[in-house]
């Protein structure tokens, strides 16, 4: 099956921009997906308490940048994202919360012009399965490393497989039980349809030496649900 262009990636979240501006019902195809989203921010606070500049990749409807100035407030925030329809609802509702700016960027990451050493923390929810082959990979998550400054974090809130094809049978099995569990079985073929799709997931084990091997001088796994799972990387 040929995986979804960029531009049908694009489309299909410019028309979407109302759920995912709910985490309580937009994410309810994702396993954990508050508990992923408090970890990695609550991390990110940690590791940089007087973070002054934030990137979120893939904003989306700006979920994890509300959560992330809950915790730390007067952050300048840049939020990128394919969509305009998204980059706008995330504009709205940073702008009115404790944002000290609100710097929007709408362009692929891959192709996007952002400061080396510019950023004290990067988010990435739900967006790095969208890359496709090694190569892809790993120019984005070097293209990080130099965007992160030295003591600054990346944090990851993803779908992921397994190192081997037996268990990530068994937890695409077991995920399309939950789906099957939230609405059904028409709703477990709907998702798991479009995840073959559109997505190409790397396990976090992969991501993790990838993240080495660019840089990273650490790295730490928060949580892991089946597919799902927490984790990140320190410069």
């Amino acid at each position: 099956m040929a995986k979804s262009t960029v531009e049908e990636i694009r489309e299909r979240f410019d028309n979407d921009v109302e759920r995912f501006s709910n985490m309580d019902t937009g994410q309810v195809s994702t396993i954990d997906a508050t508990i992923s989203l408090e970890l990695i921010t609550e991390a990110a606070r940690r590791i940089v308490p007087h973070a002054k500049q934030l990137l979120d990749i893939g904003c989306g409807a700006g979920n994890y940048t509300l959560k992330m100035l809950e915790k730390l407030p007067s952050l300048d925030c840049t939020l990128l994202d394919l969509s305009k329809p998204m980059l706008d609802r995330a504009s709205m509702r940073v702008t009115a919360s404790s944002a000290l700016s609100v710097n929007l960027v709408h362009a692929d990451l891959r192709e996007a012009a952002l400061p080396e050493n510019g950023f004290d923390i990067i988010l990435a929810g739900a967006v790095l399965h969208h890359l496709r082959d090694d190569s892809d990979w790993e120019t984005v998550f070097a293209k990080i490393f130099r965007l992160l400054r030295p003591g600054g974090c990346f944090m990851i809130s993803d779908l992921v497989i397994q190192e081997s094809e037996l268990m990530t049978g068994y937890t695409w099995e077991r995920y399309g039980d939950y789906l099957e569990s939230v609405a059904g079985k028409e709703y477990r073929q709907k998702v798991l349809d479009y995840v073959a799709k559109e997505d190409s997931p790397r396990s976090v084990t992969y991501q993790l030496d990838l993240m080495k091997s660019v840089g990273f001088s650490q790295v730490e796994i928060l949580h892991k649900n089946m597919c799902f799972a927490a984790f990140g990387g320190i410069r």
